[in-house]
């Protein structure tokens, strides 16, 4: 069976793929984090030192997929904590490929990267679109991009990237949802209200969390994707609509905000994805929409996270 490990075990997207790997036995797991345990006290977990070279090499000799999450998210904050973000965003990816180089690995690294690294645009945005990095964040994930094209012609390693725009819901007890929508919920069960910074008409890609770990595992699994950038897709949906159907379902008020100064700086505007590439090579089935997943969840009405 095929042997995957997925490092950074403990964060949102990582304990959804774990979780989805036991509903559907995709490969033989094992989780590795920073942390003691397992926030979901799932086995077998290890911890481990990303930035121990001879710990990451006893992990890339076992595998055939190494899902690497580890990493520290965040737009402004990258600015305030500069040396935590290149450490946790570009360091420990370096660490693992120094590992994978000295192993002469043949494990597939699959990465996730950001709707970040685009130029905002009305079009949707294909692979190709111009780059425009805002943030540390944002450069930090492009550079990481970069580090794997670089290894992968050097030294042979394989990987595969996968940009995520925005993910939802959540298949692990307790979480509700992450990011944007994880915020607006909170803010209409708690005030009654919804901020949205200026009319909020920019684009998103919408991921439902099941659809988007389906199509995680099946890229690690898929030997057509391989040293190469996808765009995930999903649902293209503007932050206003979306404020719309979860203020309609909490019976909640829209309050429109002057944006920060700040934050309008590094606002990208619309960035919805092309799909395509990635459709064309696997199967991509988008079960749910934004607006059902919403009008189903009668936790809403009741005013609970």
């Amino acid at each position: 069976m095929i042997k995957a490990a997925i490092i950074g075990a403990n964060g949102y997207l990582a304990r959804n793929m774990a979780q989805l790997n036991l509903m559907n036995n995709y490969a033989e797991m094992r989780l590795y984090g920073y942390e003691e345990d397992h926030r979901d006290g799932l086995n077998p977990y290890e911890r481990v030192d990303v930035f121990d070279e001879s710990a990451m090499r006893k992990i890339v000799s076992q595998f055939d997929i190494i899902y690497f999450f580890t990493g520290r998210t965040g737009t402004l904050q990258g600015f305030d904590h500069f040396q935590e973000y290149l450490d946790l965003n570009e360091k420990a990816l370096l660490t693992l490929l120094g590992a994978c180089k000295s192993e002469n690995s043949k494990a597939k690294i699959v990465f996730p990267s950001t709707r970040l690294v685009y130029k905002g645009q009305n079009e949707l945005l294909s692979e190709e679109s111009e780059k425009q990095f805002l943030t540390p964040y944002a450069i930090q994930k492009y550079a990481c991009e970069e580090y794997l094209k670089m290894y992968s012609n050097l030294y042979g390693i394989r990987y595969c990237i996968a940009r995520i725009c925005v993910p939802y819901g959540s298949l692990v007890s307790p979480v509700t949802s992450h990011g944007t929508i994880e915020f607006f919920i909170k803010q209409a069960n708690e005030k009654k209200e919804i901020s949205i910074y200026g009319d909020g008409n920019q684009k998103r890609t919408f991921t439902y969390i099941e659809d988007l770990c389906t199509i995680l595992w099946e890229m690690g699994l898929n030997e057509k994707c391989v040293n190469d950038i996808y765009n995930v897709g999903g649902e293209s949906q503007s932050i206003r609509q979306v404020a719309k159907w979860i203020a309609s379902a909490t019976n909640s008020k829209i309050v429109e905000l002057t944006w920060p100064k700040m934050d309008h700086k590094i606002e990208t505007g619309s960035t919805a994805f092309n799909s395509n590439k990635l459709e064309s090579l696997i199967q991509c089935t988008y079960h749910m929409s934004i607006k059902k997943w919403i009008q189903s969840r009668s936790i809403l009405k009741k005013g609970i996270l």
